[in-house]
């Protein structure tokens, strides 16, 4: 089974935050749960782009729509429009 795009999101982010399975949703509020500052946003980006092939430039981005993994997934699918 193919996994979705917010699967690949959320395995990334738990690879880079070193979080343990389960521990990250599609709807988890990764700022506030202190898995991801602004440091680890750059770090996300790189690695998004590296997995899907879509940069995103972080001067483009507010904190809230990269708040969660479903977001980022939004984001990646209109950019790939």
């Amino acid at each position: 089974m193919a996994m979705t795009m917010e699967d690949r999101i959320i395995a990334i982010l738990s690879e880079q935050c070193g979080a343990e399975d389960g521990e990250i949703g599609g709807d988890t509020e990764l700022f506030e749960e202190g898995l991801l500052d602004s440091f680890g946003v750059i770090q996300l980006l790189v690695s998004l782009e590296e997995a899907f092939g879509i940069a995103l430039e972080i001067s483009d981005l507010s904190r809230s729509e990269i708040s969660t993994p479903m977001k980022i997934a939004a984001l990646l699918r209109e950019a790939q429009r």
